[in-house]
């Protein structure tokens, strides 16, 4: 076991940190795959979280043999990358133009006018006419009095969706949704709950009858809407310089063929998504479905470095941020062909390391140890005794070290700084989420399509118009509401009847006579008898005298006629 000089001992040999680091220790972990957990190393979340302990009885003597085996550089555990203790001949980091402006681009700036056209440009008409005509075709199928749905009242269907996330109501019965007691009226004024039920359990998005077979693609039920969504990411923003590839998790339980279980995510079970997120504002730019592995075929081969190539594609001059799944020596070498840096942990498995820095025990507390080559460093840093966290960049070509309380390197300062893209896009779509329980996989996708469209939409708006509603804290909301009411006003103006509760009745009213005048159907009032011959209690009355009137006694008309 190797032995670790004092600081002026070893000053040519290894690089300690000589100052101290308080920041804070609240990052957020980066999870393994079930398969790969017993090869995790310790994450650099944990840097930072040990009491500062006395390294003065930690200066050893080293043995010759050790001497020159660091001057003349540490040899790989495959042998094939020779490291250097020093970083003289490592050339310095020039970034790369970048091929995209960032934020959002001119085709979503030149379309965007308020906050319910950038939901647009996510959920568009394609969208959800191809799901109409779907939805229809099995409705027809299935249900002997199926109405026909059109595009406003599936709009009207995921903005009463929309609403109900943002009142934190996606754990809450539909029933209770739509009581006059407890629900909300926007709901009941919008269409009735038996309609919303039933087109929650008709909704589709292929026609079942002429789908590929289920082993050719496993996404198939869903595969055209996922591809006519995830192409206009990229078209309406553009990162900035640091971005994150990690995975999300939806949350299932149901029958799917490629559902997984990750016992470090709140939900544990579901489905998995590869994300690529921007680091600022958390825009998901790009997304991909995992199905898993071929049936018979073997296990995929360097699946890290795969996702993030193709999660990449089409960045350069970007900064990747990614965790022990993905980094690897190969994928930093690939990327840097690519004009694009990375930085991120790495696995004490990996090949390309040098022996040396994966020894722990003898190494003082809060010691960073250093290696390089002439575009790639690592680094080990002690945050405890006995824990060694391993970090590979090829943006950092220094041994830098934080001078604060911890003596953090600035590799690990930077990964914190970053690691949290697709972390904080995963907190900010679920706290607003619309998603309901489901035995449907499809749908489970469906409505995260539908929470991530109306984050990636705010970001949109509020980056061209960062003065809105900038004095409020919970503005977020706002624009989630906003983008809900929108949804459902061009359904509630079509009303032909309105709804039993007397707030949704006046609600229908305001919204109908706002738009075109006064409106014929009358606010419902009392049970009486009919006027004319009082047989019948009803409570339907005249729209000119007000006489209480059954339907053996009234007249249809439209409204052009009535004018």
């Amino acid at each position: 076991m190797a032995r670790h000089y004092s600081t002026q001992e070893a000053l040519d040999i290894i690089m300690h940190s000589d100052c101290e680091d308080g920041s804070s220790s609240s990052s957020v972990d980066y999870e393994a795959d079930t398969e790969e957990a017993s090869e995790s190393t310790e994450d650099a979340s944990e840097v930072g979280t040990d009491q500062l302990e006395s390294n003065s009885d930690s200066s050893e003597t080293e043995s010759g043999g050790e001497m020159e085996e660091a001057a003349a550089g540490w040899t790989s555990k495959n042998g094939k990358v020779l490291w250097s203790p020093t970083n003289t001949e490592t050339l310095r980091y020039v970034p790369a133009a970048r091929s995209l402006t960032p934020g959002p681009t001119h085709y979503a700036v030149a379309r965007i006018s308020d906050s319910a056209s950038s939901f647009a440009l996510l959920m568009t008409d394609d969208i959800l006419q191809h799901i109409v005509s779907m939805t229809n075709l099995h409705g027809r199928r299935s249900i002997a009095e199926w109405r026909d749905m059109d595009t406003e009242e599936l709009q009207a269907y995921v903005g009463l969706l929309i609403l109900a996330g943002v009142y934190r109501s996606k754990n809450e019965s539909t029933l209770s949704l739509w009581s006059e007691k407890s629900g909300r009226s926007i709901f009941r004024a919008t269409m009735s709950h038996r309609r919303f039920h039933q087109i929650s359990r008709t909704l589709r998005f292929d026609d079942k009858l002429s789908r590929l077979r289920r082993r050719d693609d496993k996404l198939a039920a869903f595969r055209k809407v996922w591809d006519m969504w995830t192409h206009r990411l990229p078209m309406l923003f553009s990162p900035f310089s640091d971005v994150c590839v990690d995975e999300q998790l939806v949350p299932f339980r149901g029958r799917c063929s490629f559902k997984q279980y990750m016992p470090k995510k709140p939900a544990k079970y579901g489905i998995k998504i590869w994300a690529n997120c921007d680091v600022k504002s958390s825009y998901a730019w790009r997304l991909q479905v995992y199905t898993g592995k071929a049936a018979g075929s073997p296990s995929e081969v360097n699946q890290g470095m795969r996702v993030v190539l193709e999660m990449t594609e089409g960045l350069q001059g970007h900064i990747i941020t990614c965790g022990n799944v993905f980094t690897s020596f190969a994928l930093a070498e690939e990327l840097l062909g690519r004009k694009l840096a990375l930085f991120g942990t790495i696995r004490r498995n990996k090949p390309e390391l040098p022996p040396i820095l994966l020894q722990a025990r003898a190494r003082a507390i809060l010691s960073s140890t250093f290696a390089f080559t002439k575009t790639h460093t690592l680094v080990s840093y002690i945050p405890r005794r006995g824990r060694n966290v391993l970090l590979l960049s090829t943006k950092h070509r220094s041994p830098d070290v934080s001078d604060e309380m911890k003596r953090k390197p600035v590799i690990i300062k930077d990964y914190n700084r970053c690691k949290g893209g697709v972390d904080n896009f995963d907190k900010v779509v679920a706290t607003y989420s619309c998603r309901r329980r489901t035995n449907r996989w499809p749908l489970a996708l469906f409505l995260n399509l539908v929470d991530i469209s109306h984050y990636n939409a705010y970001v949109l708006w509020t980056s061209m118009e960062p003065s809105w509603q900038q004095q409020k804290p919970y503005r977020r909301r706002l624009f989630i509401e906003e983008v809900g009411e929108m949804l459902v006003t061009p359904h509630i103006k079509k009303r032909g009847r309105l709804p039993r509760s007397s707030a949704a009745a006046t609600m229908v009213s305001d919204v109908q006579g706002a738009a075109a005048g006064p409106s014929l159907i009358s606010e419902r009032k009392s049970w009486r008898q009919c006027h004319f011959c009082m047989d019948r209690r009803v409570c339907s009355t005249c729209c000119k005298c007000g006489k209480f009137i059954c339907k053996d006694h009234s007249l249809s008309i439209c409204s052009p006629c009535s004018t």
